[in-house]
């Protein structure tokens, strides 16, 4: 069934009808907060009577055209309100402002129509973090740092970052105007070690997060040492020291040389702060001397016994020698396989570089040229092979010589021929051409010699 027309305008008229405001609104204390709230509709016909803010079912600012407006706290105002608007303005946000505030508008015919905007109340804090410049290295476990975020709302969570080991002690206020205050304590044993070293104080709240660094400062009586004897002060050695260094919490502000058995400096010396000079070594000096510094918490002594040698210890300077050859070895046996790296690597790097352009170029293999692979490609051509002339034949009357001796002589008879009948027919039956070559049964050659002849050896 299909809903007339004049229905559906009517329904959607009715939806028109509604109260706006802004569901959720942050403040901060003793600062304006605006709470908006508007009524529209798109009926002629219905008439605004009144419009209400509400906190936990109280009235708190109410708005009539008839009745004008009322408010029942001063902290409270309504800005410009009319039959389509009235705007909740809390001059100065309290924590106790914080909650649920519901705008509602009565209407005729209709009856009231609500909305509720929901108000959080913040309170950005006052973060600081500072070392207790009071602590004192006695072996006694004290407060060495104190972090402190004050007036915040929500309270604020606080942490600590330090690589000395110590104990947290927080503890939170509630002040009376809704805020909290949070203070975090870092506690340990206090050393001249923990002095200066940093820490910082973590600061977690809603509004914003807080890193705060700074350094602890320990108290703490000087601590001395005494450098520059060498085991080698010999006799009429010159330029030489002593130097005492120090250090402490308040820093130190005297130094003083003394003899360990309270005997006068030797002429020999000469005390500058805190360096203690000896023009030149003599029996005087072997002795034992105290440089005792002093700070406002105390003073503390080192002793330094000196031995003076007859000749110069050369052993001290041999093994020093040979720690700086180990360490001038050592340095240059760095220097050899860097570079035997590098000269590696860069013959990979050039070797790379051949292989990818081998494989890009053309083929390093060269074909031979026409002519060259046509002489091995075509068959060889008969060339005629010249006779060879022998030599005459002695005869009986001279003996032959090869390379100076004298050969056995032989003697053809006519009934030992060298070619038999049956020879030359076998010769010619395998090679035709041989019936060109008659060789003289004499063993001489023709006097006319052919062109050419070809040895039968080649065809058997």
């Amino acid at each position: 069934m299909q809903c007339p027309l004049y229905l559906l305008l009517l329904l959607c008229a009715g939806l028109q009808a509604q109260v706006n405001v802004q569901e959720k609104l942050t403040g901060l204390i003793g600062q304006e907060v605006i709470l908006p709230c508007t009524f529209r509709s798109n009926d002629p016909n219905i008439r605004v009577s009144q419009i209400m803010w509400m906190k936990d079912g109280r009235s708190v600012a109410v708005y009539s055209p008839q009745h004008g407006t009322h408010v029942t706290d001063n902290s409270f105002q309504l800005l410009e309100p009319s039959q389509s608007s009235a705007t909740l303005r809390i001059m100065q946000a309290r924590a106790k402002d914080e909650g649920d505030y519901t705008c509602e508008v009565t209407v005729f015919p209709d009856g009231n129509l609500k909305a509720i905007s929901s108000l959080v109340v913040k309170a950005q804090p006052q973060n600081s973090a500072q070392a207790n410049t009071e602590a004192i290295a006695n072996g006694e476990e004290q407060t060495v740092a104190t972090c402190k975020s004050a007036n915040g709302r929500p309270p604020s969570q606080i942490t600590w970052q330090t690589s000395i080991p110590g104990n947290v002690t927080t503890t939170m206020t509630n002040n009376t105007d809704g805020t909290y205050t949070v203070v975090s304590q870092y506690a340990l044993i206090p050393t001249s070690y923990a002095n200066e070293l940093p820490i910082n104080c973590i600061i977690n709240h809603d509004s914003t997060d807080t890193n705060i660094p700074f350094k602890l400062s320990i108290l703490f009586p000087p601590e001395v040492t005494i450098e520059g004897f060498d085991d080698n002060w010999h006799l009429k050695r010159s330029r030489v020291h002593l130097t005492c260094s120090a250090k402490g919490n308040p820093p130190p502000t005297m130094f003083t040389w003394k003899t360990a058995d309270g005997s006068p400096l030797p002429s020999t010396v000469q005390q500058k702060g805190n360096i203690l000079y000896v023009n030149e070594v003599d029996l005087s000096v072997n002795t034992s001397f105290l440089c005792e510094v002093t700070n406002a918490l105390g003073s503390r002594a080192y002793r330094q016994d000196v031995l003076v040698r007859e000749t110069p210890n050369y052993s001290g300077a041999g093994a020093t020698g040979g720690i700086i050859g180990g360490i001038i070895a050592a340095i240059v046996g760095i220097a050899v396989v860097a570079t035997i790296v590098m000269i590696y690597r860069q013959q990979r790097k050039n070797q790379t570089a051949k292989d990818d352009e081998d494989l890009e170029g053309p083929p390093a293999y060269k074909p031979p040229p026409p002519s060259i692979k046509q002489q091995f490609d075509q068959p060889a051509e008969e060339v005629p092979l010249k006779s060879t002339v022998l030599p005459p034949q002695p005869t009986e009357d001279h003996d032959l010589e090869l390379n100076g001796k004298t050969l056995p002589k032989y003697q053809v008879t006519p009934e030992t021929p060298r070619h038999s009948a049956y020879d030359d027919d076998y010769l010619e039956q395998e090679n035709p051409i041989y019936n060109e070559y008659r060789p003289s049964e004499n063993g001489l050659h023709q006097e006319e010699e052919p062109d050419f002849v070809m040895s039968p050896a080649v065809y058997v």
